[in-house]
């Protein structure tokens, strides 16, 4: 049995796009190429649908190149790359434990885990109905096909732990902050909340302006408040992913957070 870690680009907002797609193709040519409606009205739809079915095209194409680059049994296999990439830089003491942040189909927890054998992990998420594939049963299923049993997955809510302060030696994330609304700085600082003394984090996603602020300021908080060796590492620079990738896919400010509390 091989694990099923699904896709980051989910196949069912492809194939709503595609429907969409096929609909005002539809659309189109009984508004604007029939005789159905005459006049001005007809010259209006026409060029509605025209636009509106090439908009939908694009944006199909957009999310199939997406499924493509992610997929775990592709070619490319960028979601894998980043995965073990953000693996490397967690280590745990023995008997250490450590929190992955909405852990998805748990890739990340999993690997995290098979690199410390001697150390236990615990991944969470809320699996909204965004991701509506992603589910406890399919983490635990990961972890069996992988032979990793120093996991567990549980229901929790990235933007208020249920965890007492200081209680991992590391946390990790990938790509989840960006989709929360709201204040991401106070997100990442939720997240370092619980890390213990002298703990590890590895934190992967899209740090750009619009969405995080600035983040070479907010490093520089986090070494005000003591953590150690804070870099914010660019992944989008071929590190994890191709310069022309990121501009095509939207993950231009792709960065690596990591550090030590």
């Amino acid at each position: 049995m091989k694990p099923d870690y699904k896709n980051w680009m989910p196949k069912g907002m492809i194939w709503t796009s595609a429907a969409a797609t096929a609909l005002f193709l539809i659309l189109w040519v009984v508004f604007g190429l029939t005789g159905l409606v005459s006049g001005m009205a007809k010259t209006v739809l026409f060029i509605v649908f025209l636009a509106l079915t090439i908009i939908a095209l694009c944006v199909t194409v957009w999310m199939l190149l997406l499924y493509c680059a992610f997929s775990y049994n592709g070619k490319r296999q960028m979601s894998k790359q980043i995965i073990e990439g953000v693996a490397e830089h967690v280590k745990l003491p023995d008997g250490g434990t450590g929190l992955d942040v909405g852990c998805g189909s748990g890739a990340l927890t999993i690997a995290c885990a098979k690199r410390n054998p001697n150390a236990s992990f615990i991944g969470i998420d809320r699996w909204g109905k965004e991701y509506a594939s992603y589910n406890k049963p399919l983490c635990e299923k990961n972890a069996w096909a992988e032979g990793v049993k120093n996991v567990t997955f549980r229901r929790g809510d990235a933007c208020k732990l249920d965890f007492a302060d200081e209680t991992f030696d590391a946390v990790t994330s990938n790509y989840v902050y960006h989709n929360i609304p709201g204040d991401r700085q106070a997100l990442l600082l939720e997240t370092l909340r619980v890390l213990k003394k002298g703990g590890t984090f590895a934190i992967h996603d899209i740090f750009s302006k619009p969405r995080y602020g600035d983040m070479q300021a907010f490093t520089e908080k986090l070494r005000g408040m003591g953590y150690e060796d804070v870099r914010l590492i660019p992944t989008d620079d071929g590190t994890f992913i191709r310069k022309g990738e990121a501009a095509l896919m939207e993950l231009k400010g792709s960065a690596l957070l990591v550090g030590k509390k």
